[in-house]
């Protein structure tokens, strides 16, 4: 999925580039305007890094005893060394209003609130008994609903014509205020802050500038919560894991 979004994007700016790159200078007042604002429209993957303990007797929360005994076989099979994993990334989309600010000639503060939709299907080494789906046995979905509030810092080069690449780098706060944060085996803290690196290419049309750009953002903080599931046939699976970060990565059209 991230070979795609790449690809797409390299498209995007070949097919500007060709078409735009001999053309006489649209805009050319854009960039002296203080404060302009604009929409975005993006497609991204949503992507969890685990960190694991050895087996889960590693976990000095982990007691054995309390593990059902249907149970015992699944996570004795694997030495009780239960491991997750993101088999497929699952696209999701963005939404989002540009507010931007011209602090020098080069360089400009953005900040870009909006919602991102994502899912992400996690699958484990031993059968899944999920109360949501009891038919699901492979893996289950994370569904999210992010309120994105992302800050950055956009560093331009020298327009040439109708084209001018630049790189950004910044800070964001996301809140995850779908249900499915309260209701899953693994317990997800709602919040987490992120930093976020990219890169992209603003094409100057006659009447708007487009913006591609792509965007990894990397989650600052540990968001398992230090709550377990409800049922113990459930706890076994967050007990397996120390830490678990998210990441993010984003192709991004702005309109301005």
């Amino acid at each position: 999925m991230k070979r795609l979004i790449i690809i797409i994007g390299l498209v995007t700016i070949t097919f500007g580039s060709s078409a735009q790159w001999f053309s006489i200078p649209n805009l050319t007042t854009f960039d002296d305007c203080t404060i302009h604002f604009g929409f975005t429209l993006g497609i991204n993957t949503f992507d969890y890094k685990f960190m694991h303990y050895n087996t889960l007797d590693d976990n000095p929360l982990f007691e054995y005893d309390k593990v059902e005994e249907r149970f015992r076989p699944e996570i004795d099979s694997v030495g009780r060394a239960i491991r997750a994993d993101i088999p497929q990334l699952i696209p999701g989309f963005t939404v989002g209003i540009v507010s931007n600010l011209r602090l020098t000639k080069n360089l400009d503060l953005r900040f870009v609130p909006g919602l991102s939709f994502g899912d992400r299907r996690i699958a484990f080494n031993v059968p899944i008994h999920d109360i949501n789906d009891p038919a699901q046995a492979d893996a289950f979905i994370v569904r999210s609903t992010f309120i994105d509030l992302p800050i950055y810092l956009k560093y331009k080069s020298k327009r040439i014509i109708n084209h001018r690449p630049y790189m950004m780098g910044g800070v964001a706060f996301r809140w995850d205020i779908s249900k499915s944060a309260n209701d899953e085996l693994l317990l997800i803290d709602k919040t987490g802050f992120f930093a976020e690196v990219g890169m992209g290419w603003d094409l100057y049309l006659q009447f708007f500038r487009l913006s591609t750009e792509i965007k990894y953002s990397i989650g600052l903080g540990n968001i398992l919560s230090d709550k377990l599931p409800k049922l113990p046939q459930q706890q076994y699976y967050q007990m397996s894991l120390q830490n678990m970060f998210q990441n993010m990565l984003t192709l991004s059209f702005h309109f301005e």
